[in-house]
C-alpha cells in the first residue's frame, strides 16, 4: 500500500475517534436533559417571541427573537451556532426549521433560516430555539479525506505523497517580484519561495514578523501570474482579518460564507453584499415579488372550490415556480459573473466545501493561521488546487482536540507543525515590529533559538510612566494569594490577583494623569479569572471609558495592545500548574504586548516547571522581578 494512503487512513481513524468523542460529549450533556433543563443550561431558548423578521443579505429569511425578560439563565447561543428554530403549535404542518445564529445578546437573537420563505406558523403557538450539534465540519472533513483516498492521475496524489512525507515538493526559479517595496529581506525572501514552490512552500512567521503584510504581498504577484488566489484559514476571525487587509490593497476579494459567521464591518465583501449591492439585483428581487404574489394568491382560501377554481391555483402555482426558477437562473448568473471577476477568493477551510467553487480550480492556496487548523480540515480545499501555502506559526495555540486518545494518535499535531522540520525551504520571517525588544527577549530565547531581531526603534517603545520597564514579574510567592475553584465549572480564580492588578493600573494612572492612556489587556488562562475580574472592574468608577480589555488568551491571539497584564492564576502547595504546561499559550500571552508586559504569578508554584524557571531567571537577571509586597504595601 502507498505510504501516503496508509496516511490518510490513520487520519481518518483518528478523525472518527474525535468525532464520536465531540458528539458523545454533546449527547451526554443534552440528551438526557428535560426541555426545562435544556433551557436552565442555556441550550433551549423557550418562549421566545418574535420582534422582527424579514429577509438578509442573499433573500435568506430571518427572525429576531426575544425570550422572556424574567429568563435569566446562562446562554450557550453565539455568532455561527447552528440552530432550529421551532413551534409547539399542533397545527403546524412543519414545525421546525434549521438555521445560523447571526448575533446573540442575553435577551435577543437573530437567527437566519435555511430558507427562502418565512415560516408560516410565526403566529401559531409558542416558539422555541434549540441548539444543535454542528457535525458539518466533520462531514466536510470526511468527505476531503475519501477524495484523496480515492485519488488517481491528479495534484491529490501528488499532495498525498508530499504531505505524508514521503517525496519531498519541488522548487523552480525565484523570480523577481513585481512589489518589492515595503518588504523587508525574509519578507520578500518568503514571497519569493512561494512563487518559485511547484506543489507546497511553508511561511514561519513568528509573533510581530509581518506574515500578514507578507501573504498580501504574496497574494498581489500571485494575482499579476494566475488571475485568481483562493486564500483560506481555520477560523473566520483569520480569514476576515486577510480579506480586510486585500481588499486594503485594492484587490477584487470576494468572502464566502454564511453572512452570520463574517465580520460585520465586511458584509459588503461577501458574495450576498456584492449580490445585493449589484443592479442586476433589483431586477432579480422584482421576479421574486411577483413569485410570491403568485404564491399567495394560488394560497388564498375560498370557501368553495369548483373546477376553475382549482385550476386557478394550479395554474398560480406553476407561475409562482416558474418565476422561481428564473430567479434563481438569473441571480446563478450574477454570482458566477462576480466570482469570474474576483482577484481573490477568501473562505474558511470548511467554507472551502462551498458548491460555488465546485467548477473552480486555483493554482494557488494560501492557508494562514495553518498551525490552529486540524489536518484534515486543510484536506477541503485541496481537491480545487496545484499548490499549497501554509503560513503560521508552530509556536503558539494549536487547534482544539477533545478526545485525549486522538490527542495521542497525533490529531493536535497539525500539517505545518508536521512538516516543518523535514522540509528544505522553510521561509522564516525573522525581523519583528510589534515589541519593546525586551518583551521579545525571553521568547525568542525559548523558542525560536533567537534568530528574531527587533526592528530599529523598537527601543523606545516604553511607557512615560516613573517605571517603564518593558517586562515586569510581581512574585506573590508567600503572600497567600492562593487559587481558588468555582465549584460549577471546575475553573480556577484568583482574587487577590485582580488586587495586583488594580495597584498596577492605579501606579499608571497616577503617572498618566495628564497623558493618553494607553490600550489595556488584561488577560488569563482561566476563564472564570476572566469572568471575575470583568465583574469587578466594571464596578469600579476609576476605569470607566478606558481602553481596557479583558479577555482569555486562547481569545486574544492574532490582536496586541500597548500594555499587556497577564493572572496566571495558579498558587498551590502542590505545585500544580494544569494547562499553563501549555507553553504555547503563554507564548501568545507574552507577545501580544507592545510597550509592557506584566506578568503576575507564584514563583513557587510555577518555578518547579523548566519552562518557567527559565522565565523567572530571566526577570531576575534583567531586574524584571517585583514582590508582590512592594504593590500591597504601598
Amino acid at each position: 500500500m502507498e505510504p501516503g494512503i496508509q496516511h490518510i487512513h490513520h487520519l481518518q481513524r483518528i478523525l472518527s475517534i474525535e468525532k464520536k468523542a465531540d458528539l458523545t460529549t454533546w449527547q451526554e450533556k443534552v440528551a438526557r436533559m428535560s426541555g426545562d433543563d435544556r433551557v436552565r443550561h442555556g441550550l433551549t431558548w423557550r418562549p421566545v417571541s418574535v420582534i422582527k423578521s424579514g429577509f438578509a443579505m442573499g433573500d435568506k429569511a430571518f427572525v429576531t427573537v426575544q425570550r422572556s425578560v424574567h429568563q435569566r439563565h446562562d446562554s450557550q447561543f453565539k455568532a455561527g451556532s447552528p440552530v432550529t428554530f421551532f413551534t409547539e403549535a399542533a397545527m403546524a404542518k412543519r414545525n421546525r426549521i434549521s438555521g445560523v445564529v447571526h448575533y446573540a445578546t442575553e435577551q435577543r437573537m437573530q437567527i437566519i433560516l435555511n430558507t427562502d420563505d418565512l415560516p408560516d406558523w410565526l403566529n401559531m403557538g409558542p416558539l422555541g430555539v434549540d441548539l444543535e450539534f454542528d457535525n458539518r465540519t466533520y462531514t466536510e472533513m470526511e468527505k476531503a479525506l475519501v477524495r484523496a483516498l480515492e485519488a488517481q492521475g491528479n495534484t491529490l496524489v501528488e499532495f498525498r505523497q508530499i504531505l505524508s512525507g514521503h517525496r519531498l515538493p519541488a522548487f523552480g526559479t525565484a523570480p523577481d517580484l513585481a512589489y518589492p517595496d515595503g518588504l523587508n529581506h525574509a519578507q520578500a525572501n518568503a514571497v519569493r519561495g512561494i512563487l518559485a514552490a511547484r506543489e507546497l512552500a511553508l511561511v514561519h512567521g513568528p509573533p510581530g514578523t509581518g506574515k500578514t503584510t507578507t501573504l498580501v504581498a504574496a497574494v498581489r504577484e500571485l494575482v499579476i501570474r494566475e488571475g485568481t488566489v483562493l486564500v483560506c484559514a481555520a477560523s473566520n476571525t483569520a480569514t476576515d482579518v486577510l480579506t480586510e487587509r486585500l481588499a486594503a490593497r485594492g484587490l477584487r476579494v470576494v468572502r464566502i460564507g454564511h453572512i452570520s459567521r463574517v465580520d460585520e464591518r465586511l458584509l459588503d465583501l461577501t458574495l450576498d453584499g456584492q449580490v445585493a449591492a449589484h443592479p442586476d439585483s433589483r431586477e432579480i428581487k422584482k421576479v421574486k415579488i411577483k413569485a410570491a404574489q403568485a404564491r399567495k394568491k394560488a394560497g388564498t382560501y375560498k370557501r368553495t372550490f369548483d373546477a376553475d377554481a382549482r385550476a386557478d391555483r394550479r395554474d398560480g402555482y406553476q407561475e409562482a415556480r416558474e418565476l422561481m426558477d428564473w430567479a434563481r437562473h438569473l441571480e446563478t448568473r450574477l454570482v458566477e459573473q462576480i466570482l469570474d471577476s474576483a482577484q481573490v477568493i477568501c473562505t474558511t477551510l470548511t467554507g472551502a466545501a462551498h458548491s460555488l467553487l465546485d467548477k473552480r480550480r486555483f493554482a494557488t492556496l494560501i492557508v494562514d493561521e495553518a498551525a490552529q487548523a486540524l489536518e484534515p480540515a486543510v484536506w477541503i480545499p485541496l481537491a480545487r488546487v496545484e499548490r499549497l501555502v501554509l503560513a503560521g506559526d508552530p509556536h503558539q495555540l494549536p487547534p482544539t482536540v477533545k478526545s485525549s486518545e486522538a490527542a495521542r494518535e497525533g490529531l493536535n499535531i497539525t500539517l505545518m507543525e508536521r512538516l516543518l522540520p523535514s522540509l528544505p525551504q522553510v521561509h522564516l520571517l525573522t525581523v519583528q515590529y510589534r515589541m519593546h525588544p525586551a518583551i521579545m527577549a525571553f521568547s525568542n530565547s525559548w523558542f525560536y533559538q533567537d534568530q528574531l531581531i527587533a526592528s530599529p526603534g523598537l527601543e523606545y517603545r516604553e511607557l512615560p510612566v516613573s517605571d517603564a520597564r518593558p517586562v515586569l514579574f510581581i512574585d506573590t510567592a508567600g503572600c497567600g494569594f492562593e487559587e481558588k475553584v468555582n465549584p460549577e465549572t471546575r475553573s480556577r480564580y484568583n482574587p487577590d490577583e485582580y488586587v495586583l492588578i488594580t495597584c498596577h493600573l492605579e501606579s499608571l494612572r497616577q503617572d498618566l494623569l495628564e497623558k493618553e492612556w494607553p490600550e489595556i489587556a488584561l488577560l488569563s488562562p482561566y476563564r472564570e479569572q476572566v469572568e471575575y475580574i470583568e465583574e469587578e472592574i466594571q464596578k469600579d468608577e476609576h476605569y470607566n471609558g478606558l481602553p481596557i480589555r479583558v479577555q482569555t488568551i486562547d481569545g486574544f491571539q492574532g490582536q496586541e495592545m500597548d500594555v499587556v497584564i497577564l493572572s496566571l492564576v495558579r498558587s498551590n502547595g502542590r505545585s500544580e500548574i494544569g494547562f499553563l504546561q501549555d507553553y504555547r499559550r503563554m507564548n501568545v500571552a507574552m507577545t501580544r504586548a507592545q510597550r509592557q508586559l506584566v506578568v503576575i504569578g507564584d514563583s513557587a508554584t510555577i518555578g518547579g516547571d523548566p519552562f518557567y524557571a527559565q522565565f523567572l531567571d530571566h526577570c531576575q537577571a534583567t531586574g524584571a522581578w517585583r514582590s508582590a509586597w512592594e504593590y500591597v504595601n504601598r
